[in-house]
């Protein structure tokens, strides 16, 4: 098949790429301005299917907006060159400070500008015409601020009962094969979640990957847990019992050549 990936310059692009489990073509915004109509329907053109990594986050230059522009740009360029179905990543920060199993046909309640950006890119792109699934990500071993931004001194937060936050985490191989198969699967619903099933204390993985960290207090702030019900993404992928355990994530990020 002929698999595009859009973005593939950016943190989580160059993370997945050399692990990916199939050839795709991987363009960055040296290789295509996703703002460009005309070039954005030659690089989309026989398209089996187009995964946009692109996007906007905290940290970057670009207002959070943007977002959405880029999710509707890339959705139009993909219906004028007929290319296949379009994959546009979100996060699983559209639930918020959510309890329990957090399910794609549940609540959200974005608590950030963030979230609120890629709540507002979902709901445009199911109005739009051309096929898309948004993929709904957790947190990535390799491109999280736990791992990825460790440095000497970490602190992390402690709940009151000793715990650290828990989230829904998935490893960049896990990742690299759940991609893979999802832009193999020609049924698709319009909304998944994306991360090994279950979630980790962030504790535990520091602690998995011998990486020192000491504990501050939580705050009012602080989410205990973000837990993406993982059911619906089950349908279409498999995961290994070590995907969703401290050792396992860390391992396969460790082993990102494998």
């Amino acid at each position: 098949m002929d698999l595009v990936i859009l973005g593939a310059g950016g943190k989580l692009g160059r993370l997945l790429r050399p692990l990916f489990p199939q050839r795709a073509r991987w363009l960055t915004r040296a290789d295509v301005d996703i703002h460009d109509t005309a070039a954005m329907h030659v690089a989309l053109r026989g398209a089996d299917a187009v995964i946009c990594m692109a996007g906007v986050t905290n940290t970057s230059a670009q207002p959070l907006h943007m977002n959405t522009d880029v999710a509707v740009r890339t959705l139009d360029a993909a219906r004028d060159a007929s290319s296949g179905r379009v994959f546009l990543l979100s996060s699983a920060a559209v639930y918020g400070a959510a309890t329990g199993a957090c399910a794609e046909d549940g609540p959200t309640a974005p608590d950030s500008k963030y979230g609120e950006s890629k709540l507002a890119m979902e709901r445009v792109a199911l109005q739009h015409p051309h096929p898309s699934t948004v993929l709904r990500l957790g947190n990535v071993a390799g491109a999280d601020a736990i791992l990825a931004g460790w440095v000497p001194g970490f602190q992390l937060d402690q709940l009151p009962d000793g715990s650290t936050p828990r989230r829904s985490y998935i490893g960049p191989n896990a990742l690299a094969r759940t991609l893979a198969a999802l832009a193999r699967t020609s049924a698709l619903p319009h909304l998944l979640n994306v991360a090994a099933p279950g979630c980790v204390q962030m504790g535990a993985l520091l602690d998995a990957a011998r990486l020192e960290w000491k504990p501050q207090p939580a705050t009012t702030a602080t989410i205990p847990t973000v837990n993406l019900d993982t059911t619906r993404l089950r349908m279409f992928t498999e995961f290994k019992a070590s995907d969703s355990t401290p050792i396992g994530i860390v391992e396969d990020w460790q082993n990102r050549k494998s």
